[in-house]
């Protein structure tokens, strides 16, 4: 990538609202969730990665819902925790009884909160 190339990109990341980046995070990890149960051959190194990425994800969500510097009322830091722990249950369950339809949840979810997140909810 130019410098230019680079300058412009952490520019655009840095104007970019936080909620819309989570948004976007949520997306993609949606979106290969989904090219995982869409194209389904079994467990492989394509559900293994778009699991791993949406527990990473999942794993900063709740690391910043538990923060004593996050704004957001405890209500809502504790609707994002009690989520987590549901994305990290589910995705437990994934990895020892890999089925597709398993994943349907976990899809929902982060589009489901992409939306909220991206005033389309």
């Amino acid at each position: 990538m130019s410098t230019a190339a680079q300058a412009y990109a952490r520019t655009a990341q840095a104007s970019t609202p936080a909620r819309e980046i989570e948004a976007q995070a949520l997306l993609k990890a949606a979106k290969q969730l989904q090219e995982v149960q869409s194209n389904w051959a079994g467990p492989d190194n394509r559900m293994h990665a778009a699991l791993l990425f949406n527990r990473r994800l999942w794993s900063i969500f709740m690391s910043a819902a538990e923060s004593n510097d996050n704004p957001q009322p405890l209500e809502i830091r504790q609707n994002i925790a009690n989520i987590g722990v549901f994305v990290m249950k589910q995705t437990i369950d994934m990895q020892v009884n890999p089925e597709p339809t398993k994943l349907r949840s976990l899809i929902e979810i982060n589009f489901n909160i992409a939306a909220g997140l991206s005033g389309r909810g």
